[in-house]
């Protein structure tokens, strides 16, 4: 896994009332893998009892067939992670499943909250005790406090009192499946069905594999129960200004998912098709980085008239931890995992089309990669705007200092990486291109506006323009 790009917090799926509904949660991960390496979890519900199985690695790792260990049940949560907020390590995998007064209950999280330690701090005070460095964690405690009798009631009082982005799926002893999104709705979440089983996750491309219809988004503020009477919805907060995370369609979701009301793949081809329009250059060829800008490069590609080629090519066989135990530099890394075709780029001027830049070691590399192959010319093009503020919603960066262009120009970052030109695609340029007109995201970390500020967080990292 590479360190350098930007990673998401993790994906999730369920599913109410199907015979087989451990194998097709499982499936369901195995779509949303790109949304955490880290850990892999499957909770199930049976006659009264949750169970679960979740380890460390991939989702074929943690569920190989040596491993194995067949739930039954009708209903079922999964989760896939990748950590922003706690430790790597399997007492933070999820499902996390807790007992209490009322029963049992199983939480699925795909987010991050601003308002965990003033929380977490008063309930210590009362005596909490905290098995895990989750923020997820938290969500449970404030439900098994609640003083309401039904278990829909008691996650309302809970999220009540939460700041910041959650998707979040809840698999409870009481036979019910709940679905939860934030005000904002920082993070996709869908339902679907299949027959008479429903089904949520965090993407569309999970439905394709399990044959699931997709019926609608799971709207910012509501929580969908899920029993054996049907589907409930409801919408206890006041609403709020929606805030869907751009980063969504520009890295983080499968190209095949829709999201937010409009196609991934189709999104990313127009920020490639307005980079092209913003940030015109003589070149003989459009390369992309694969996988993530491959999109974007085809749209440069085609509003440009300039040829695609795929110049660079990745082993997808390089795994996690690859050659970490001989491992001396990270330029070997590097050249593991893409290689240059030198007898195309050889003596070329080449446009590299790029997601995004974080920290810039990763393209300082690659680009030096590119140089010893004999390319003559190389103006790199970006289809999103500088990366300049941390994010607290979910995304694993979290201070100013390890954001290049947080503290170099345009023109200074061309030269750390070893590039002829660079830039990146315009704030306004990136909007106009999402698929959905008139929605509105949040873009924090390109502009420091943030939708659900906090001083417990904010101030701590000195944002000030």
């Amino acid at each position: 896994m590479n360190n350098h790009y930007p990673k998401e917090a993790c994906g999730i799926f369920g599913i109410f009332g199907h015979k087989n509904a451990y194998e097709l949660t499982y499936l369901g991960l195995y779509s949303l893998q790109h949304r955490g390496q880290e850990s892999a979890g499957i909770a199930v519900l049976n006659e009264g009892k949750i169970t679960c199985q979740k380890g460390m690695g991939l989702v074929n790792e943690v569920f190989s067939p040596g491993k194995l260990n067949f739930l039954p049940g009708s209903v079922s949560i999964g989760h896939v992670r990748y950590s922003t907020t706690g430790s790597s390590m399997i007492k933070n995998a999820q499902p996390f499943i807790v007992n209490y007064q009322q029963g049992s209950i199983a939480i699925a999280h795909n987010g991050n909250l601003v308002n965990t330690s003033k929380l977490q701090n008063k309930l210590v005070a009362d005596g909490a005790i905290f098995q895990t460095t989750m923020d997820s964690e938290l969500i449970v405690h404030l439900i098994a406090r609640s003083r309401k009798n039904k278990v829909e009631d008691r996650v309302i009082d809970a999220l009540g009192r939460i700041k910041g982005s959650y998707s979040l799926l809840f698999l409870t002893s009481e036979n019910k499946l709940i679905a939860a999104r934030d005000p904002h709705g920082f993070k996709p979440l869908c339902l679907g069905k299949i027959n008479d089983s429903y089904v949520v996750a965090s993407e569309t491309c999970a439905f394709d594999i399990t044959n699931a219809k997709y019926i609608r988004d799971i709207e910012p503020g509501e929580i969908v129960v899920i029993g054996k009477d049907g589907v409930k919805s409801i919408k206890p907060f006041p609403k709020a200004s929606h805030s869907f995370c751009i980063f969504e369609y520009i890295y983080f979701a499968r190209p095949d998912s829709n999201i937010f009301g409009g196609n991934v793949y189709l999104a990313r081809k127009n920020l490639g098709r307005q980079l092209a329009k913003e940030w015109p250059v003589e070149a003989d060829m459009v390369l992309s980085i694969p996988d993530s800008g491959n999109y974007a490069a085809l749209g440069y590609s085609e509003e440009s008239k300039i040829p695609f080629e795929m110049g660079i090519i990745r082993n997808h066989y390089v795994g996690r931890t690859f050659i970490q135990p001989f491992q001396r530099s990270r330029d070997l890394g590097v050249k593991l995992k893409l290689n240059p075709i030198n007898e195309v780029i050889k003596g070329k001027r080449i446009i590299v089309v790029e997601d995004s830049i974080v920290r810039g070691t990763t393209s300082r590399i690659r680009m030096k990669t590119l140089r010893e192959a004999g390319v003559k010319e190389i103006h790199m093009r970006i289809s999103c705007p500088p990366l300049r503020y941390p994010c607290f919603y979910g995304i694993d960066f979290h201070t100013k200092e390890e954001l290049i262009a947080s503290s170099n120009s345009v023109n200074k970052i061309a030269k750390i990486i070893g590039v002829d030109s660079l830039c990146y695609l315009s704030l306004e340029g990136m909007l106009k291109s999402m698929p959905v007109e008139g929605t509105n995201f949040c873009a924090a970390c390109f502009t420091g506006e943030y939708p659900v500020p906090t001083k417990e967080k904010i101030s701590k990292y000195d944002l000030e323009k």
